[in-house]
């Protein structure tokens, strides 16, 4: 089992910034995706970004590209969400995710594909 722990969200101005972070433990030598998606109310959870275990490859949703950055600190085992230029629209809940297969076996935009999940941390943007 994979445990994944999210912190760092909150409320926060409109063209504000945060970071969030994600803290993996257990059999993270299983791992080889990490990724982030978003839930806004009344809306479906949606892809934000995703990281390879090793940091080397990213991807980053559309609407997020310019203003959101990904990243890892391996020997925290943890991923970050860096988020500049935030809009009303980015508020949503934020999950952490973590998966065990290839990180372009094409499936890192599809919430369905991985396999553990953090308990999620409110991001709130006001206008």
């Amino acid at each position: 089992q994979v445990q994944l722990v999210e912190s760092g969200g909150g409320l926060v101005q409109a063209g504000g910034s945060l970071r969030l972070s994600c803290a993996a433990s257990g059999r993270t030598f299983s791992v080889y995706v990490m990724g982030w998606f978003r839930q806004a109310p009344g809306k479906e959870r949606e892809f934000v970004a995703a990281i390879s275990w090793s940091g080397d490859n990213t991807d980053l949703a559309d609407s997020v590209k310019g203003r959101f950055t990904i990243g890892r600190d391996g020997a925290k085992n943890t991923v970050y969400l860096q988020m500049s230029s935030l809009k009303p629209e980015d508020t949503a809940v934020y999950y952490c995710a973590a998966g065990n297969w290839g990180y372009y076996s094409g499936r890192r935009r599809l919430d369905a594909s991985y396999d553990y999940w953090g308990q999620g941390t409110q991001v709130t943007v006001s206008s």
